[in-house]
């Protein structure tokens, strides 16, 4: 299956790995792990600096899309990575990969999922928790 996940993974931390490896191991529970690794192929999309700015203010991203974009390609849950600058991007990328599902989490639930409606089988929301890039900026901040 082709699974899609995007997002700004500003700061990368354990929230984003738990959430890449859910995406890269949707429906293969009891396969053995090597198998499971290559029944689906995970595409990442990444915002755009400008489009992070927009969505979480003028002082991020912290790190660059291309940095973004490398530290997620060298993850090995990770097939393929992309940054997208808006909607229309985001939607053209979900159709040219002929996405299957599209993992996002479970704070967007009550919300409208961009690009879901392009997906062949739908959206996945994925349980999340207190982890994120703002939450650990906060922290730094406040040392």
């Amino acid at each position: 299956m082709n699974i899609w996940v995007n997002g700004c993974f500003d700061i990368l931390h354990t929230g984003h790995i738990d959430l890449l490896w859910y995406a890269k191991l949707y429906e293969t529970k009891g396969i053995q792990y090597q198998e499971a690794m290559k029944e689906n192929t995970l595409y990442v999309g990444v915002d755009s600096d400008e489009r992070v700015k927009m969505l979480k203010g003028e002082e991020r991203p912290i790190n660059t899309a291309l940095d973004r974009v490398k530290m997620l390609s060298n993850l090995k849950m990770v097939d393929s990575v992309v940054i997208f600058h808006d909607e229309k991007e985001l939607k053209y990328f979900i159709k040219e990969f002929d996405i299957d599902y599209m993992v996002i989490g479970d704070q967007y639930m009550d919300k409208v999922v961009v690009g879901g409606e392009w997906t062949k089988e739908g959206v996945i929301f994925y349980p999340t928790d207190e982890r994120s890039s703002t939450s650990i900026i906060q922290k730094i901040k406040n040392i």
